[in-house]
């Protein structure tokens, strides 16, 4: 089966600033991939290329079968953004809810308006995805009145109410207390038990030890080291992994 992302020589660039240097990517469908590195390596811009959040300098971009190349602006490359979109959902490090919808209100926005779905419809995905990740009886409640927690597990389910065939976390725990981070991780090692492709960005090396089938180690936007959770924490090769897991473990 062919890989469901592949990356050929991205490259991205801020000005002068490269903050991509020429990755090349493949990720099999099923697989969690959990890429870690210091503050500034270049993880989450590589994360919000995958979706054209940001717009790739060089390089190509494949998702399920969608090639989009770098910087062709153009009605057919919007459209291709669009049906890759379609195919991710992304939770962030910080929430993103619309403050002013309820718990379910934020779930079944996407379908209604991206998919055209009637409210009954979308409400019957979104009261299952909320009971999914353990917040029916937060259904009517308003972002405001939600720990941090809770919000991101609604964010999870908004994302999975669009159906992706590939979810992309960014740091999804680095902004919640300490105490709050577990029923994050629980909702996301559930969709990982239940084979859905996932990119995971972290600093919770537990769950990338019990999770990932794959690690990436990435400094100053390339990658440096990759293999399999117990060869990256037990047998680390590069000396700058070293130095990195020497200070986090």
């Amino acid at each position: 089966m062919a890989p469901i992302i592949k990356v050929r020589n991205l490259e991205k660039c801020f000005g002068k600033l490269y903050v991509l240097r020429g990755l090349d990517l493949d990720v099999e469908v099923g697989e969690v991939l959990v890429v870690i590195g210091r503050s500034g390596s270049g993880k989450s811009t590589f994360l919000r290329c995958l979706n054209f959040l940001e717009e790739p300098t060089a390089g190509t971009i494949e998702i399920d079968g969608v090639v989009i190349p770098a910087g062709e602006p153009g009605r057919e490359h919007r459209a291709h953004i669009q049906q890759i979109r379609a195919k991710t959902g992304m939770v962030f490090q910080h929430f993103n809810l619309f403050p002013h919808m309820t718990a379910l209100g934020n779930v079944i926005e996407g379908p209604m308006t991206v998919k055209g779905m009637s409210r009954g419809q979308a409400t019957e995905i979104g009261e299952r995805l909320l009971g999914w990740v353990g917040l029916m009886d937060k259904r009517d409640e308003y972002p405001a009145r939600l720990s941090g927690g809770q919000q991101q597990r609604v964010a999870i389910a908004r994302a999975l109410a669009m159906e992706p065939k590939i979810m992309l976390f960014d740091e999804p725990t680095s902004a919640l207390d300490p105490e709050l981070i577990g029923e994050v991780l629980d909702v996301m090692k559930r969709l990982a038990r239940e084979g859905m492709t996932m990119i995971v960005v972290t600093h919770e090396m537990g769950f990338a030890r019990e999770v990932a089938h794959r690690i990436i180690f990435m400094d100053d936007g390339v990658w440096v080291e990759e293999g399999t959770p117990k060869e990256m924490f037990e047998h680390p090769q590069d000396p700058r992994t070293k130095d990195f897991l020497r200070h986090i473990l």
